[in-house]
């Protein structure tokens, strides 16, 4: 088709005289314009929607790549310190097991009460009651609370409050109170030990 051909296709046109419904009697070159055009469409189309697809599926993965290296820094960061983790871990285990050779088994719970009646008598205190009350289950150990209750002076009591925090298990002392008691001083204290429980 030459240039004359075409020019020809379009003499006597009028743009406005055209009519869809009778489109099949279009000139060869209108018809060839409208395929032209609808087939530009349907491929501009065609192509804006995949590279829309591709657009978001690109902004998809760069987003993971943040989230993936942020993984990776994470769990490069654990592995170079794996070593002193692990070395953290025995230490607090080693800590864990000392601490639980502190608290008396319900065996050694007589001996101490007898450890802390040593104690009153040693510093010269009137021993009225050294006495285990009910045990309180917390989540992981059990208290024992002890009430003492001793007269003497303020010097033994003190040597009495001293002797007891240097034994060697764990036993706290808590609300104490002293009273003028004929002559002397009476002091009412609460001990407390405790006991590893291994119910959980």
């Amino acid at each position: 088709m030459n240039l004359d051909s075409i020019k020809g296709a379009f003499q006597g046109f009028d743009p406005n005289d055209l009519d869809f419904n009778s489109a099949g009697n279009w000139p060869v070159g209108i018809k060839f314009i409208c395929y032209l055009l609808l087939f530009s469409a349907i491929v501009g189309a065609g192509i804006y929607f995949l590279i829309v697809d591709k657009h978001k599926a690109v902004e998809r993965e760069i987003a993971r790549e943040t989230e993936l290296r942020q993984q990776f820094e994470a769990k490069a960061f654990q592995v170079a310190n794996l070593a002193a983790l692990r070395k953290q871990m025995e230490d607090v285990e080693e800590r864990f097991a000392e601490l639980l050779k502190q608290l008396p088994t319900d065996k050694e719970v007589p001996g101490l009460l007898e450890d802390i009646t040593a104690i009153g008598k040693n510093a010269g205190l009137d021993i009225d009651t050294i006495a285990l009350q009910a045990e309180r289950k917390s989540q992981f150990y059990v208290e024992l609370p002890i009430n003492i209750q001793v007269r003497g002076t303020y010097h033994q009591m003190g040597e009495f409050v001293s002797g007891v925090s240097a034994i060697k298990r764990i036993v706290t002392l808590h609300d104490y109170s002293i009273q003028p008691s004929g002559g002397q001083l009476s002091m009412s204290i609460s001990a407390k030990t405790y006991r590893y429980d291994d119910t959980n």
